[in-house]
């Protein structure tokens, strides 16, 4: 059994949905928590991580980046221009095809990236020191299915 405060009903791990249901709000905890930890840049989840994606793929095209996101084009063409705006991403023909348009995150954009992960990586490894080996062990091998799962 999972190791919850006593004001919350136990859960059954033992099921898939059990699982679920324990992921679900474990994962939406620690997120709330990790937001709070950004900087004082005010981004929103949905542009934090369009921030995150375009640095991680160098330049790609607002419709690739709706398909990684999961995302409508019309919602991420707005994501893309609140970005620019404050300057995070630049958007510049394609080499190739100077009719298609590509997004790169400008170095504002990556300082800003780092800033903010710095600050949310350092809580959380003050949090890990507060477990024990065998629970860091267990979020080590944890780590990759949980990736994999986001990914789906």
């Amino acid at each position: 059994m999972l190791k919850i405060p006593k004001t919350e009903r136990p859960l059954d791990l033992r099921s898939d949905a059990g699982l679920a249901s324990a992921l679900r709000v474990s994962l939406a905890r620690l997120t709330r928590r990790l937001r709070r930890q950004g900087g004082a840049h005010k981004l929103t989840p949905t542009q934090a991580a369009t921030l995150a994606a375009v640095e991680r793929r160098s330049e790609i095209t607002p419709g690739e980046l709706a398909e990684l996101e999961k995302m409508q084009p019309p919602s991420m063409t707005r994501v893309i221009a609140a970005l620019e705006e404050r300057g995070l991403v630049a958007r510049t023909p394609r080499q190739t095809d100077r009719r298609q348009v590509v997004v790169s995150v400008t170095e504002t954009g990556r300082g800003l990236l780092k800033e903010e992960r710095r600050g949310k990586e350092a809580w959380l490894a003050q949090r890990l020191k507060e477990l024990t080996p065998e629970e860091r062990a267990t979020l080590r091998a944890a780590a990759p299915i949980l990736e994999k799962l986001s990914q789906m």
